[in-house]
């Protein structure tokens, strides 16, 4: 029963921090405020969002610190550490970087909803990714389920394009900012691809992994905030990217902080509860979680009036959510012929044939 209540009190506490981090971003977006040069305009600082994105995730390195602490003081337990060399997340954390830019970009253009929506694309391409460079095998049911997903991310997009607010602030360019929100997502599969090559075999803490990224993507990113701002873009004065108009921005409105503020530090306890949820339940779970997640997003911007209702997005994300749950196993279509049809029955054979005929010895001398 401890359990339970836990789990629940993990799961409200994911999906409420996990809806704050989208929403806060795009209301940072919307938010009009006086610049660096006197006039007043809406935040438009996606790399510099990122940059906050990477502080928060840079505090799991502080919240896994506190977790070893109480556990030698207060449990009286030693935590084995893992031995890694810590530039092994300079990769991964430029994936994050190049992502989590590119999504804040597509943020700014299109609608939130959306934007949560066409994140699950990232299941497409970490499935291909994953066979060519992982050699792993998919079956009929991964390809079916990918299938689906790719049918919704069509129908989401389509439905942005054609909504009747579609030139609004809310949305200036829909349909650049989703492509931009799907190419992210090629880019966090590299990223996923990579983590499970080259760090999975580490066996390093989740929490201790996310605090490395954020140390190096922060570090990185602020890093070339500085060139950013001679390079030409589209914020204030014309550059890519203009971090003092940025603090000059917050420091003219306590909203935009509180949202500045709110992006950072959710970033950090969804993180936290998103591992607890993977630690309690199973990763399955969190995805499932991470899916209401995007129903509230969506029911806020409808509320709030960021977007108006289209019922081609509810199809697509009916579908996005199916091909997802069948691609990861939450939903298991094994009735009737469909087990073998969809290759559940194959798998099955395939991880009998993988399983090892003589217990294999531990270093302790017991046996698996």
């Amino acid at each position: 029963m401890a359990l339970d209540k836990t789990f629940m009190i993990l799961a409200v506490c994911m999906v409420i921090t996990g809806t704050i981090n989208t929403i806060s971003t795009k209301y940072a977006d919307l938010t009009d405020s006086k610049g660096i040069d006197g006039k007043k305009r809406s935040f438009n600082h996606p790399f510099f969002q990122a940059a906050g994105m990477f502080l928060g995730e840079f505090l799991c390195m502080m919240a896994f610190r506190f977790s070893l602490c109480y556990d030698r003081y207060y449990k009286g337990v030693e935590t084995e550490r893992a031995q890694f060399n810590a530039l092994i997340f300079v990769l991964p954390a430029c994936c994050d970087m190049t992502a989590t830019s590119l999504m804040y970009v597509g943020l700014n253009w299109t609608y939130a909803s959306v934007f949560q929506m066409l994140r699950g694309s990232v299941v497409i391409f970490t499935g291909i990714l994953s066979v060519v460079f992982l050699k792993k095998k998919l079956y009929v049911f991964h390809w079916v389920g990918m299938s689906f997903v790719l049918s919704g991310l069509a129908l989401v997009g389509l439905a942005s394009v054609l909504s009747p607010d579609k030139d609004s602030a809310n949305a200036p360019h829909p349909l650049l900012g989703d492509i931009i929100i799907v190419a992210a997502q090629v880019v966090v599969s590299v990223q996923m691809v990579v983590e499970e090559k080259f760090i999975s075999k580490f066996k390093v803490p989740p929490l201790q992994v996310v605090g490395w990224e954020g140390f190096f993507g922060l570090t990185i990113l602020s890093s070339l905030l500085v060139p950013f701002y001679f390079i030409p873009g589209d914020t204030t004065g014309g550059r890519l990217e203009n971090a003092p108009d940025a603090f000059v921005q917050m420091g003219h409105s306590a909203f935009l902080t509180l949202a500045i503020s709110g992006n950072i530090l959710s970033i950090a306890f969804f993180n936290f509860f998103g591992i607890s949820i993977t630690k309690y339940a199973s990763a399955t779970t969190r995805m499932v979680l991470d899916s209401i997640r995007t129903v509230v997003i969506w029911a806020f911007s409808l509320a709030v009036g960021w977007q108006q209702f289209e019922y081609l997005q509810v199809i697509g994300f009916t579908l996005l959510l199916f091909g997802t749950t069948v691609y990861n196993e939450v939903l298991v279509l094994t009735f009737g012929p469909l087990d073998h049809i969809l290759g559940y029955k194959k798998k099955r054979e395939d991880s009998l044939e993988n399983e090892p005929l003589i217990p294999t010895p531990r270093e302790d001398g017991t046996v698996q």
